[in-house]
């Protein structure tokens, strides 16, 4: 099968690889739609550490070819989306409702990728990042990384729910938990931020302020919900608190940088939320003054995955796409083939595109 494969710092190259199996509870998907996620990009940059060689890609929709046994749930032929966020069901995380931090995720253990399900033509292994590796026409996955999902959900739209749909809605309806008539501020308006901002809207959030560089994507912003924007820089907090009469309720940093998060907190009103999911670079430190907790009493909070667990709350946003609440095919920016990697992360390097999207 066709796969980009990180071999080093830079750039994915095409390359043939042998995919084994299904196993034991593990299934086999012919990839449909495969997203350009953000986070792949800081390992083909170096900004986090891999293990290489690697394929990378987590933002996978798909159609089941085949199981192996013990499999649950899912049959040939089902339309799944992909998820980082495999789950046991069996440790305390799972059986308290939080899969999202399960302490045994099922799949190959990080220091063993002789275990790899993807080797390549010279009979080397391949890492297969989280256990997913969708840069590729075939997946090998357990079978409790993946849902079932309808079929009337194109497949480019369909790949983006497993990540930055879930993670940009989930943060907001499950980790932070905002309330109608809330104010809200998103700093970053790239994939996810963009689902901060659909998300604040679906909850029925009175007022969005959209937060970032780029006048374009604010102006995108707008079509998902925002209804106000800042351009982003050292003025913004400053803005955002002469524009709400002290501080929003609620504010979300989707980028990943320590000033936007400090930022965060910030533009805090008492008794305000901060919440921080964008990926940030390794070693990267935030520093918070003290008293900025004590006297205005806010919260700083971390998301991983939209702190949601995806088996429930991705079916229940395709249901939403398709009654006309949310918005993924506007998410889609370009899609591309699988020749057209590197160029496509070019694009998301420039910071001007929400999504651009595999399709296979």
């Amino acid at each position: 099968m066709k796969a980009a494969v990180l071999r080093s710092v830079g750039s994915l190259q095409i390359e043939t690889l042998m995919l084994d199996g299904p196993r034991a509870e593990e299934i086999r998907i012919r990839v449909m739609a495969s997203g350009l996620c953000h986070s792949d990009y800081h390992f083909i940059t170096g900004d986090l550490p891999m293990m290489m060689p690697a394929l990378l890609g987590h933002e996978a929709a798909g159609v089941v070819e085949a199981i192996g046994e013990d499999v649950v749930g899912i049959a040939p032929g089902d339309f799944v989306v992909t998820c980082v966020s495999a789950y046991c069901g069996a440790c305390r995380e799972c059986q308290c409702g939080h899969n999202h931090r399960c302490e045994q995720r099922p799949g190959l253990a990080l220091d063993r990728p002789s275990k790899s399900r993807l080797t390549d033509s010279d009979g080397n292994p391949v890492y297969q990042f989280a256990n997913l590796g969708a840069f590729a026409e075939e997946m090998v996955v357990h079978h409790r990384a993946v849902v079932k999902i309808s079929e009337a959900v194109p497949p480019a739209a369909a790949a983006l729910l497993g990540c930055g749909v879930l993670t940009g809605i989930g943060s907001v309806l499950n980790a932070a938990k905002v309330p109608a008539g809330s104010t809200v501020a998103v700093i970053g308006c790239g994939g996810v931020g963009l689902n901060v901002i659909q998300g604040a809207r679906i909850a029925g959030a009175e007022r969005i302020i959209a937060i970032d560089l780029s006048t374009a994507k604010l102006d995108l912003a707008r079509t998902f919900g925002a209804t106000d924007t800042v351009v982003g820089g050292p003025e913004a907090v400053a803005q955002v608190l002469e524009m709400t009469s002290g501080g929003v309720d609620f504010a979300f940093e989707a980028i990943g940088l320590p000033q936007t998060m400090h930022d965060s907190c910030a533009m805090l009103r008492s008794g305000g939320t901060a919440t921080l999911l964008g990926v940030a670079s390794a070693g990267a430190n935030l520093a918070i003054p003290v008293m900025m907790f004590a006297a205005k009493e806010i919260r700083v909070i971390g998301s991983k995955m939209g702190s949601s667990p995806f088996q429930i709350l991705l079916p229940q946003l395709a249901q939403f796409y398709l009654r006309g609440e949310l918005m993924l095919d506007e998410l889609v920016s370009q899609c591309i083939s699988l020749d057209e990697i590197n160029e496509g992360y070019a694009r998301v390097a420039t910071g001007n595109v929400a999504r651009n999207v595999i399709v296979f």
